[in-house]
């Protein structure tokens, strides 16, 4: 199985080179090696390489900075893919696309299913949901929200350091979701490759979130593993008293039931999940 990642240096693409199963021959890219808005370049490199799959974990995911250069992230959210696409529409193989919880409004009552109505209110979302446009029948789409992984750049290690810095921190609780380790996310995503799942499915960590309740989280869950010295005070916020170029999904939650079924697994917990990132990270030094 010759199996192409895109997006190899960030949190998901690094997660599933460690997660890799050992028949699978990887070759690994990022955009030092492929600038994803030259089209001729991507698909020469493609021709190259001739995989058998495709996982695309590379995506413009500068969600505020879209909202004004929001022609950029269409090239590699949508145009890139549809290239991909079409490569893989041509020889047989299979595109495994990574996509987000912004291609939802944020406005449903219980967990957005697969095959929900997607409704972006932002340019990110609008240019991922472009994305998914392109894949074809034997495709597979994965839909997920809220990752982190250690040594990444994510909220997680964001607020160790200022938990580090700061005695008192605001974090945004109207907004809900769930937690998603890019470990779990990568092992959950080579277990569809496995099972030649085709068609849209979610993943996240099992449970429910703000982003406040996963700060207190990964406030005790640092501070236990000596990672944060103190734990600051931790103060529920609005929305709208942190205001941002993009607006957010008031909430992401997304129904994952189907991926469980399909594998045969029960979900984990983000908690678990968490702990088991910062022990992680702990190693790291």
């Amino acid at each position: 199985m010759k199996v192409l990642i895109t997006g190899s240096g960030g949190q998901l693409g690094g997660a599933l080179q460690r997660t890799a199963p050992t028949d699978a021959d990887i070759t690994a890219i990022d955009v030092e090696d492929v600038d994803l808005t030259d089209h001729a370049m991507l698909r020469a490199r493609l021709a190259v390489e001739a995989p058998d799959i495709i996982l695309n974990a590379a995506a413009y995911t500068a969600v505020d900075k879209a909202e004004s250069d929001e022609e950029l992230a269409r090239a590699i959210n949508a145009d890139a893919v549809g290239v991909m696409a079409e490569a893989m529409a041509q020889t047989g193989g299979k595109l495994v696309h990574i996509s987000t919880d912004f291609v939802f409004d944020g406005q449903s009552s219980r967990a957005y299913r697969p095959d929900d109505q997607r409704a972006p209110i932002s340019a990110y979302g609008r240019t991922k949901a472009a994305g998914e446009d392109h894949l074809g029948d034997m495709d597979l789409l994965l839909r997920t929200a809220w990752v982190y992984e250690a040594g990444g750049a994510n909220f997680v290690r964001t607020m160790i350091r200022l938990m580090n810095e700061r005695d008192e921190l605001g974090i945004v609780a109207d907004q809900i979701g769930a937690p998603t380790w890019a470990t779990q996310l990568a092992r959950t995503i080579w277990s569809l490759v496995e099972k030649e799942a085709v068609g849209t499915f979610h993943y996240s960590d099992a449970g429910v979130a703000s982003w406040y309740d996963f700060a207190v989280a990964i406030a005790e869950e640092a501070h236990e593993l000596g990672l944060v010295a103190a734990i600051p005070a931790i103060k529920p916020i609005a929305t709208a008293d942190y205001p941002t170029p993009a607006a957010r999904p008031a909430f992401s939650l997304l129904d994952c039931s189907k991926t469980h079924e399909t594998l045969g697994v029960s979900p984990v917990h983000w908690r678990t999940n968490l702990r088991a990132m910062l022990e992680e990270e702990k190693g790291l030094g």
